[in-house]
C-alpha cells in the first residue's frame, strides 16, 4: 500500500492569487501586496503574521507572479556559508537579468551577523529578500534591515474564511473519504473553523486527523460527538519574551488605568491562563497603583503590595484571588498619574539645572566647624510653630519657587489638594 504523506494544508496550498483565502487588505482587488507584485518589478519585503495565516503561500505567489529565481530556506538550519552560496549563484543570474527571491522563513530567528550579511546585497540588488515572521520585526530584525524592506501584516482568519478552506480541501478529494464512502456531517467543519483560532493550518490539520480516526475506527460518519475534547484543545498563543507578551500586558494594564474592571479581570485571566509569571502581573499592579493612582487612593498600592506578598504565600491557584482583588481595587479607585507628573518635571529639571548647592540653612551642622560656616542657620522647626508648618523655601535658591507636585483634585488627593492650598497660599499654585 503506498501512502501519501504530505500533509493536507501542502497539497491545498493555493497555485493562484484567485485560490488564496484572506487578507483582502494586501491580495484584493485594491491590495497594496498584489498591486505592488503586479508591476513586475520585484522588491524585498517582511511577512509579519501568527501561524497559518498565508505567509509562506503569499510568498510563493510573489515568486510565480514574478517569474523570479525563487529561493527557499529556513533561518532555523541556514548558514552564512549556505547565504554566501546562495548570493553567488543570484549575482550570476542577475547578470542573466534574471532576478532571485530569497524567502527565509523564521527570519525572526537569524542572529544580527546573518541579517547584516544580506545588507550589502539588498542594496545592491543582487538579490530581493522575502521574509515570514511571527514576531514583531521591529523588536526582531535590526534597524538598517528594517530601513530596507517593506512591512506587510497578516491578521488571524475568520471563521467564514477557514470554513472556506476546510470545503476546498474536500472538494478537491485530498482526504479520500468519497471512496470510503465517508460522510461530515456539516456543523463538523463550522465547529473546527470555530476552534482553530485564526490558524488554517490548525484547521486542515484537525480536520485531516479526525478523518484518520474515523477511517480507522469503520465509521462512515464525523459527527460532532467524534470531535474529542482532545482535539479539539488549542492552547492560547502566547510568548512570554514575544510581542503577544507585551500586547496582553499593555491591555491589561491600560484596562486598569481606564477605569474598566471587566476588562482588567479578562486580561489577567488570559495572561494566567498562557502561563505569564503570575509575580510578573503582581508587578504590574503595583506599578499601575503607583503611576496611575497615587495619592487619589493611597490604599491602592498597599493592596497592590499586599497582594503580591499573599500570592507569594499562598501560590496557585488560592494566589490569584489575592492578584484579582487588587486588579480589580486599582481599576475601580480614582485616577491620578500626578505622582508619576511630579516625578518626571523633577527629572528634567535636575537634568537643565544639574546639581545647585543644598541651602545652608537645610544642612545639618555635625560638627563645631559647620556650624560656624553657616550650617543650619536661621532654619525654622516646623513642630516649633502651633499649626506645625511655617513658610520657608526647601528647594535650592535657584528654583526655590519651582513647583513640580500638582495634585488631582480627585478621591483623597483632593484633600490633599485643599491642605496645599491652604499651607502655601501666596507662594505656590494649585489651579482648579
Amino acid at each position: 500500500m503506498n501512502f501519501d504523506y504530505t500533509p493536507l494544508a501542502e497539497k491545498i496550498k493555493p497555485q493562484t492569487w484567485e485560490e488564496f483565502v484572506g487578507q483582502p487588505h494586501l491580495v484584493g482587488e485594491r491590495g497594496i501586496l498584489k498591486t505592488l507584485v503586479s508591476t513586475g518589478k520585484p522588491f524585498s519585503f517582511i511577512l509579519w503574521g501568527p501561524p497559518g495565516v498565508g505567509k509562506t503561500s503569499l510568498a510563493f505567489l510573489v515568486g510565480k507572479t514574478l517569474k523570479a529565481e525563487f529561493v527557499v530556506v529556513s533561518a532555523v538550519d541556514t548558514s552564512i556559508k549556505d547565504l554566501k552560496d546562495i548570493v553567488a549563484k543570484a549575482k550570476q543570474l542577475k547578470s542573466l537579468n534574471k532576478p532571485t527571491l530569497l524567502f527565509i522563513d523564521e527570519i525572526h530567528r537569524f542572529n544580527k551577523t546573518q541579517q547584516s550579511f544580506l545588507l550589502p546585497y539588498l542594496e545592491k540588488g543582487d538579490l530581493f529578500l522575502i521574509g515570514a515572521t511571527t514576531e514583531n520585526p521591529s523588536f526582531e530584525l535590526i534597524p538598517p534591515l528594517l530601513s530596507r524592506v517593506k512591512i506587510f501584516i497578516l491578521n488571524p482568519l475568520s471563521k467564514e474564511e477557514i470554513l472556506l478552506i476546510l470545503k476546498r480541501a474536500l472538494e478537491k478529494g485530498f482526504l479520500g473519504i468519497e471512496e470510503q464512502g465517508i460522510t461530515i456531517e456539516d456543523d463538523v467543519l463550522a465547529k473546527i473553523a470555530e476552534v482553530s483560532g485564526g490558524d488554517a493550518r490548525a484547521g486542515l490539520n484537525l480536520l485531516e486527523l479526525s478523518v484518520e480516526l474515523i477511517k480507522a475506527s469503520g465509521k462512515k460518519v464525523l459527527s460532532l460527538k467524534d470531535l474529542t475534547d482532545g482535539l479539539l484543545f488549542k492552547p492560547i498563543k502566547y510568548d512570554k519574551t514575544g510581542e503577544e507578551h507585551y500586547n496582553l500586558i499593555s491591555a491589561f494594564h491600560k484596562s486598569m488605568r481606564g477605569s474598566d474592571p471587566d476588562a482588567t479581570i479578562y486580561w489577567l485571566t488570559r495572561m494566567l491562563k498562557s502561563g505569564e509569571d503570575p509575580l510578573y502581573i503582581a508587578r504590574r499592579i503595583i506599578i499601575c497603583a503607583a503611576e496611575d493612582v497615587g495619592p487619589a487612593d493611597p490604599m491602592a498600592l498597599v493592596i497592590a503590595v499586599a497582594a503580591k506578598e499573599a500570592f507569594e504565600f499562598l501560590g496557585q491557584p488560592e494566589g490569584e484571588l489575592a492578584l484579582a482583588e487588587a486588579a480589580i481595587y486599582v481599576a475601580c479607585a480614582p485616577k491620578s498619574n500626578s505622582v508619576y507628573q511630579a516625578l518626571k518635571k523633577s527629572y528634567e529639571e535636575i537634568e537643565r539645572s544639574k546639581d545647585l548647592p543644598v541651602p545652608l540653612y537645610l544642612r545639618n551642622p555635625v560638627t563645631n566647624l559647620l556650624k560656624k560656616l553657616g550650617y543650619g542657620k536661621d532654619y525654622k522647626y516646623a513642630h516649633d510653630f502651633e499649626s506645625g508648618f511655617v513658610f520657608q523655601f526647601y528647594l535650592p535658591e535657584a528654583i526655590k519657587n519651582k513647583q513640580f507636585y500638582f495634585p488631582s483634585g480627585r478621591g483623597v488627593e483632593k484633600k490633599i489638594k485643599d491642605r496645599l492650598k491652604s499651607l502655601w497660599k501666596g507662594l505656590k499654585q494649585y489651579p482648579e
